[in-house]
């Protein structure tokens, strides 16, 4: 009987990785990408220094910062390679998801969505901006690659984790149920976790072992905490609609909510309580040229300069404009 080939030998290897690989489609993969967005200030910097052990004070993140972690799997073996990619801004700088999100990160991409629940009226224009913007990029992609890669759809929207920052809402108990049986509904629908934190040291060695799981394939938690009294830690897949229920109204007012869908009826529900405030509060304004923190003499000299050459040019080209109406 015939030896084996150098094929027959890489195919029997290659078959092996994918029976030992991780959970999911069985592909080894020595490269992720975790995007985080969310609420401006809300906490996201903290969270990704937390997960590459950086001791240092986080700094305000100005547009879209990357960086990234690496973790050996075991002896004479290539680290594997975590790309961490945080947008600023709150929900002022959308057009930046573009850049991490693209046809070949797409594959092994995770969202973390971070959102403050110190301002409520803020939470659900903030996740809905940002997740409707996510996919409508990632539908983009799609579309691109074509109809042969409809399972990179399916795995992004699996892969899009909530993470909520700051600690347990200290509101009244009418307002904390319908703020945590909201965002249970929305985490169950995307097929996502969804975490309270805080600076609590507990917690974020939760956020970290779920992050170290989105990063490197590594200890997925098993782990729920679904009263509402204390802080929320529900993994992926382990909610279910019957555990969330419907919407916190008497059931004599669910009709006067007209809604299409389950989605719509739920954010129905919340903005009744918590009114978004005017969407212009929540882009923000300022220019960052101008702020202080990132003053350079230099480069600010020569921007006045420019600025003023610009103004120059702009009350010339009135001038001209007046001049030529006048001749003719």
């Amino acid at each position: 009987m015939p030896s084996e080939t150098f094929w027959e030998i890489a195919k029997a290897e290659v078959e092996k990785h994918r029976s030992n690989g991780s959970e999911g489609d069985g592909v080894e993969i020595g490269e992720k990408s975790v995007f985080f967005i969310g609420s401006k200030n809300g906490g996201k910097t903290t969270i990704i220094l937390r997960c590459l052990d950086r001791d240092e004070p986080p700094k305000p993140t100005l547009a879209l910062e990357y960086t990234y972690g690496r973790k050996a799997k075991g002896h004479n073996i290539p680290k594997d390679i975590a790309h961490f990619w945080e947008l600023g801004g709150g929900t002022s700088l959308l057009d930046l998801i573009s850049i991490p999100i693209t046809s070949d990160t797409l594959r092994t991409f995770s969202i973390v969505l971070v959102l403050d629940l110190s301002k409520p009226n803020d939470l659900w224009p903030t996740m809905e901006n940002l997740l409707q913007a996510t996919k409508s990029h990632v539908d983009k992609v799609i579309m691109k690659l074509g109809k042969t890669n409809s399972k990179a759809a399916s795995e992004m929207r699996q892969k899009i984790w909530c993470n909520l920052q700051k600690d347990h809402p200290d509101f009244d108990s009418e307002k904390r149920k319908i703020i945590c049986k909201t965002l249970r509904f929305v985490a169950h629908y995307y097929g996502a976790s969804l975490m309270f934190t805080s600076k609590s040291e507990a917690l974020l060695l939760k956020i970290r072992g779920v992050i170290n799981q989105l990063a490197f394939g590594i200890g997925k938690s098993k782990s729920i905490s679904v009263d509402q009294n204390k802080p929320l830690f529900i993994t992926a897949g382990l909610d279910s609609l019957s555990h969330i229920g419907s919407p916190p109204v008497p059931d004599n007012d669910i009709g006067k909510f007209h809604a299409r869908s389950p989605m719509e009826l739920w954010k129905k529900v919340y903005e009744n309580l918590f009114p978004p405030k005017s969407t212009n509060t929540l882009k923000d304004i300022k220019d960052p040229a101008k702020d202080p923190q990132y003053a350079e003499s230099e480069v600010d000299e020569m921007r006045i300069q420019k600025d003023q050459e610009l103004e120059q040019y702009k009350r010339s080209s009135s001038q001209s404009w007046k001049q030529i109406e006048l001749d003719s």
